[in-house]
């Protein structure tokens, strides 16, 4: 699943529409950003485990699997590997479908090449 968004805003502002379009899901992998009350409690509700560390400013850290979140880091490296493709990193492009299209064409040759 991949939504697209403004640069220019926070990506737990997505989260929301993102784990409505997702489907059932038993556990979320996610990193500090995402670490907020309102969206570990709607993962709660929808019976998903959030697997996010905390953020330091909390005063009583939230447990988490870092077993776990350790398979993050194949998302990261997707990400870093389509940031290989200029037109990715950058984003010149002003319409939305158009970087959607690069980014998925980018995509493609990444799967292809490797």
């Amino acid at each position: 699943m991949l939504l697209l968004s403004a640069g220019n805003i926070n990506d737990i502002s997505m989260a929301a529409a993102l784990i409505q379009a997702a489907g059932p899901f038993r556990r979320l992998l996610a990193d500090r950003a995402y670490d907020a009350n309102h969206f570990r409690q709607r993962l709660a509700e929808r019976g998903a485990e959030a697997v996010i560390p905390s953020t330091t400013s909390r005063k009583v850290p939230i447990p988490y699997d870092a077993q776990a979140y350790k398979d993050r880091n194949r998302v990261e490296r997707m990400w870093c590997r389509l940031k290989d493709f200029r037109r990715v990193a950058t984003r010149y492009d002003k319409l939305a479908r158009n970087y959607l299209s690069g980014v998925l064409i980018a995509a493609l040759c990444a799967y292809w090449l490797n």
